[in-house]
Parts: structure tokens; C-alpha cells; sequence
């Protein structure tokens, strides 16, 4: 028979319920967190797995690793590794070798997300380097050229005035020191002029190809701020074309060998979307992994927390079999987990007495199979803390036939002496 429940009120009875309240929404709200956050650590680890197996093969070992998590976390909550060491260390092999599958994967992806604005610099430091590289070579050839071409018009302007002065050393010993335009100097002249027009003729063709090479220079600058990023490209590939057609026109007369034009990579290959790959641990991105591992972390810590609550609750029959069948045990003390914890050993006067303990042990079981009890090692048991609520509840109604028993005995004895 179970009496009414006392009533209770005041500030500290309202205060009590609603932080009671609180804590069962904050258990509630974790399910759907974890969930959550196994879903998407489990999106991140098929995406990196699926570039290596078949995406269905991915799916299906993403859908494990996930769950093996998920379930040595609560399991790890429910256990001690005193209690079982084998049973307690292939869990955590177990979630070890999940996690590092999970993380491993998932890095994959967070190396994508935060690797590809540097990818994307890279690429285009890589192209600037290669056309820097190579305009370096074509304005030092440039300058060689036109150095050359420069003292050859000296030269050739230091010949003319010998011949017309007569002091050339090509001029006849009986024609020299004679002063003024003759043959020698007529000759002489036109090499000048030649000369003269050759440079002015080169530096004409070297304003072609700098006009050009300026063009190439603003594609390229605005390649890095460009909308239209495949037009620009485009045009920066044209402008180098041109460049490379313009140096060779222009320097094949020089004898000198042309520089070198680097291959630029294609417009495909500078937006190409970053393909998860072993490389990418060569490059190691500790930002990529400490997201990948915050993730799964977050999974196994919400998921600890949520310890291992009962699968189901009892029936009252149960629960009157389990209150009874634990206040036969009697030696019970507050452990380092600040957990109710009691001896499920017989004690020595009930092993001297052949006491049959199996109606209690019978209670400590099924708690134990339902999350109600942990067991800590061989000989000890704690209580789990979905264990209090129920006891307490017993031990209230219990409190309460107490007290009333009492306050019908008083009764009686207040009617008897009147």
C-alpha cells in the first residue's frame, strides 16, 4: 500500500524543482547533440573515405565507426577496469581504433575547407613566380642587346670621325691626316647610319614587347582580385603567349640563346578543388586535425556524460523486490566517485551461518544489467545516479506507512487513557 505523497512548498521546494527540471532537459538536450555531432563527424569521414573505396563500402564503415563510438563511450561510463580488464581495455581499443579511423578520415576534409585559400595563394604565387622568373630573363637579355647595340653605335661613330679627320687605321699611309668627307668616310658613314637604324629599330620592337610585358604584368595583378576569375586567367595565358611569340621574334637575330619559358598550369588545374590524398599528411595542418578530433572528442565526452542509463524502467514489483532485497546488504560507504557504493561480499558471519544470499545477489543483477548499478571490481558495486531516485521514492513511501503507524498509535493511546 502506498500512501499520498507529502506535500511540500516554500522557496527552497520550488527552487529545487526547477533545477531539477533544469538538469533532466541539459540529460534530454545531450541525445540529440550527440547525434548530431556523430552525424556530421560521420559526414566528414565518409567523405574522405569515399575517395578511396567504393562510396557504398563507405558508407557502411562510416555508419560502424560511428556507432562503435558512440557505444564504447557510454560503455566506458558504465564500467571500471578493476571490475574487468579485458572487458574494460577492449572497449577502449575499441574506441581508440574508431577514433583514430574517424579522425584520420574527417581530416581529410577539414584539410579541404581549410587548406583551400592557401591552395589557391599557392597556385597563384606559383604563377607569379614562374612569369617573374621569366620576364627577369627576357629584360636582362633585353638590356644585354641593347648595351651591344649601343657600343657598336659607338663604335661605328668613333669610325666615322677617324675617317674624316684621316686617322683611321684602315686608311692608306699616303691618304692619311687628310680631313674631310672622302670615300673612306662616306663608307664609315653608312656603317653609322646602319647602325643608328638598327638600334632605333630595336628599340622600337623592345616598346613592342614592353607594352606587352605590361599587359601580361596588369593580367596577372588582377587575376588575384578578379570577379571573373576563368576570364582573367584566360587573358594573363593570351598576354604570355604574345610575350613569348614577341621574344622570340625579337631576339633571334642576336645569337644569343632565348630563355627558357616556364609551362604554366592550366585554368583547370588553378581551380581544382582539393582531392583528399595521403599527401596531405606531408603537409600537415594542425588546424585541419585539431577540428577533426574536436568533433569526435565532443561525440565521446557527451557521450560518457550521458553514462549508461537503464534500457527500460521497472515494474513496481521489481522495484519492491530491489529496495528490499538491497537493505540486506549492510556494509555501504561513499567512494572517490562520490557514488553510494556497497560490498556485495557475505560477510564473515553469514558465511559462518551458510547464509543463502541468492534472492539479493538475484536484485544486484538484474540492477546491474539495467544501468541501475556499476560494477566498480569483484567484491564492490556503485550506485548509478537514475539508482537514487527510485530508492528515494521507496524510502519516502516507506517513511511515510512509518509515520503514520506511529500517529495511529498515538491516537489509540491518547483514546485509551481519556
Amino acid at each position: 500500500m502506498h500512501s499520498k505523497p507529502l506535500e511540500s512548498s516554500g522557496l527552497g521546494y520550488f527552487i529545487n524543482q526547477i533545477q531539477t527540471l533544469f538538469v533532466g532537459l541539459l540529460r534530454v538536450w545531450t541525445i540529440p547533440i550527440v547525434l548530431m555531432l556523430s552525424v556530421c563527424s560521420g559526414f566528414t569521414t565518409y567523405y574522405g573515405l569515399s575517395h578511396f573505396i567504393l562510396p557504398w563500402i563507405a558508407l557502411v564503415i562510416t555508419i560502424a565507426i560511428q556507432s562503435i563510438i558512440v557505444i564504447c563511450s557510454l560503455e566506458l561510463a558504465g564500467i571500471h577496469w578493476k571490475a574487468n580488464r579485458m572487458r574494460y581495455f577492449s572497449v577502449v581499443a575499441s574506441l581508440l581504433i574508431a577514433l583514430a579511423a574517424s579522425i584520420s578520415f574527417s581530416y581529410f576534409k577539414f584539410y579541404e575547407i581549410s587548406e583551400q585559400s592557401h591552395l589557391h595563394t599557392n597556385r597563384l604565387n606559383q604563377v607569379r613566380q614562374d612569369i617573374k622568373g621569366y620576364l627577369q630573363q627576357i629584360l636582362k637579355l633585353k638590356a644585354e642587346t641593347l648595351q651591344h647595340y649601343k657600343q657598336e653605335l659607338d663604335k661605328a661613330s668613333q669610325d666615322v670621325s677617324k675617317a674624316y679627320f684621316g686617322t683611321h687605321d684602315e686608311i692608306p699611309t699616303a691618304l692619311r691626316h687628310q680631313v674631310g668627307e672622302g670615300p673612306f668616310w662616306k663608307h664609315f658613314n653608312q656603317i653609322y647610319q646602319d647602325k643608328k637604324k638598327a638600334l632605333a629599330q630595336k628599340e622600337n620592337d623592345f616598346a613592342k614587347l614592353d607594352t606587352a610585358i605590361s599587359e601580361l604584368q596588369t593580367a596577372l595583378a588582377a587575376l588575384d582580385i578578379s570577379t571573373d576569375i576563368e576570364k582573367t586567367f584566360y587573358q594573363l595565358l593570351s598576354a604570355y603567349q604574345k610575350v613569348q611569340s614577341l621574344v622570340s621574334q625579337f631576339f633571334s637575330d642576336t645569337g644569343k640563346n632565348l630563355p627558357e619559358a616556364p609551362l604554366l598550369m592550366t585554368y583547370q588545374q588553378f581551380v581544382a578543388d582539393v582531392t583528399p590524398s595521403f599527401s596531405m599528411w606531408q603537409g600537415f595542418s594542425l588546424f585541419a586535425f585539431v577540428c577533426a578530433a574536436m568533433v569526435d572528442f565532443f561525440t565521446v565526452l557527451l557521450s560518457y556524460r550521458l553514462e549508461f542509463t537503464a534500457p527500460g524502467p521497472l515494474t513496481a514489483q521489481e522495484e519492491e523486490l530491489v529496495f528490499e532485497c538491497l537493505r540486506q546488504f549492510s556494509q555501504f560507504r561513499i567512494n572517490e566517485n562520490d557514488e553510494l557504493e556497497m560490498i556485495i561480499e557475505k560477510t564473515p558471519l553469514e558465511k559462518a551461518r551458510n547464509y543463502s544470499d541468492w534472492s539479493r545477489m538475484f536484485a544486484v543483477g538484474l540492477l546491474l544489467s539495467r544501468g541501475f548499478l556499476r560494477k566498480v571490481d569483484e567484491r564492490t558495486v556503485e550506485f548509478a545516479p537514475n539508482l537514487y531516485p527510485l530508492l528515494a521514492e521507496k524510502m519516502a513511501d516507506k517513511f511515510a506507512v512509518i509515520q503514520a503507524k506511529a500517529e495511529r498509535g498515538k491516537q489509540q493511546r491518547e483514546k485509551t487513557d481519556g
